[in-house]
């Protein structure tokens, strides 16, 4: 780990904020990009750890080009995409490719606690810069690699993208409209998945690192970290031989627990329970509706397909046919489990949203300011950072090399002139 002067120099280029985090002093390299990794690598940041993010100056993370694109002064626009998931960062960069950039990575490894990256496996062997080789240049470096399908396994070679974990993992194929094509996951859950599941299992080998000095192997794959998504779907198959299929917005077996239309949109309903169905009749309906059933008083009941088809679902869509989304939650809403189907433009203002701190703001800049998604983790004496801004590209690299790394001005020429950094 580094010493808490260095830490605040390195917090102090970036711009962020110098308060500790959980994770302050424990240092990142992060050789990531797209999603899967910069996202692991940003929780990290945000939780106070320094993450050093080392790209190819000649092939920088692509999502630096990815939309919205936020007009420079420079001329040089700034990707939305790249900010949201590279904030907090140092931005370093290096050609793993060169003749001399084994030195700069190992200098950084002995300095670090955690790499993580998300290449293909055997890319990071072939270009020398491997698990088994750094670990002998630090023996309690934790290495992170995600990738589609894991270190190891028929499928490891195999290149992957978030849709790849979808379709493999068993995810996709149980979603969509009942009676039609599967449909994939309205956004990158595999990416995301990874991702979380990749800070879980460094947080874990820091924990072992720290009380034995030793490193280990994090090895992350999307389609393991997808499957696990997949909620009761491997115990019905392994149990009862059932291969889930899509439902549309129904569970397989709670019932009422869809999507039902309003007056102006669509609410969540999941009022299934004895309690919260009897709440729902009181609620919603006359007293008909809760004594005039007693057919529909027990939960097993409604959960009969038939019974839900003919007798309850016709009732819910009654009671919210002539309300709007506002008028259902605030009737409702600190009842039974009901909630308006927000568009993002409505999360973004949505007064709980606000009040858990979870659209930030940050300057960019020549660029103006830019908001993105706080952190859902809250932690009462050392909350994540989240204003920080993500790097220019190689923005930190001379003063990372020559402070942290210790590299004399004339050896940084060098390494710039051979094409290294």
């Amino acid at each position: 780990m580094i010493d808490d002067t260095t830490r605040g120099l390195l917090s102090g280029w970036a711009g962020i904020d110098a308060a500790p985090g959980s994770l302050a002093g424990v240092v990142v390299v992060d050789v990531t990009r797209v999603v899967a990794g910069p996202y692991c690598s940003m929780i990290l940041a945000d939780l106070g750890a320094t993450v050093i993010k080392v790209e190819n100056p000649d092939d920088p993370d692509y999502t630096r080009t990815f939309p919205p694109l936020l007009p420079g002064t420079d001329g040089e626009p700034l990707s939305g995409f790249f900010a949201q998931f590279n904030r907090n960062k140092l931005g370093v960069t290096l050609n793993l490719k060169s003749p001399g950039a084994a030195e700069v990575l190992d200098r950084l490894v002995r300095q670090a606690d955690v790499l993580v990256e998300n290449f293909r496996p055997g890319t990071m062997e072939r270009l020398g810069h491997g698990y088994d080789r750094l670990r002998e240049v630090n023996p309690r470096l934790v290495y992170a690699a995600l990738s589609g399908y894991g270190q190891t396994g028929p499928y490891r070679l195999r290149p992957a993208y978030d849709n790849s974990a979808q379709a493999t993992g068993g995810l996709w194929s149980m979603n969509g409209e009942a009676g039609r094509p599967p449909t994939r996951v309205g956004t990158i859950i595999g990416d995301l998945a990874a991702s979380l599941y990749g800070v879980v299992g460094i947080l874990a080998a820091l924990r072992h690192a720290e009380q034995t000095g030793e490193g280990q192997l994090v090895d992350i794959s999307q389609q393991d970290s997808v499957l696990t998504l997949t909620e009761n779907a491997v115990v019905s198959y392994t149990a009862e031989g059932i291969v889930p299929e899509p439902l549309g917005n129904e569970h397989p077996f709670v019932r009422p627990y869809e999507l039902f239309p309003c007056k102006d949109g669509f609410v969540f309903f999941g009022g299934y329970t004895d309690k919260f169905w009897r709440i729902s009749c009181e609620t919603f309906g006359s007293a008909g509706d809760w004594e005039d059933h007693p057919d529909l008083h027990a939960m097993a009941t409604r959960f009969d397909a038939d019974v839900y088809r003919d007798k309850v679902r016709p009732l819910v869509l009654e009671w919210f046919a002539g309300r709007t989304k506002a008028e259902l939650e605030a009737l409702a809403g600190d009842l039974v489990p009901l909630s308006a189907v927000k568009d993002i433009g409505e999360v973004v203002d949505d007064p709980q949203i606000a009040a858990r701190g979870m659209i930030v703001e940050t300057e960019y800049p020549g660029h103006g300011s830019l908001r993105t998604f706080g952190s859902p983790v809250k932690l009462h004496r050392t909350p994540p950072q989240t204003s920080g801004a993500a790097p220019a590209r190689g923005e930190h690299t001379d003063r990372v090399l020559a402070d942290l790394l210790g590299f004399a001005p004339d050896d940084v020429a060098g390494l710039r002139a051979e094409g290294a950094i």
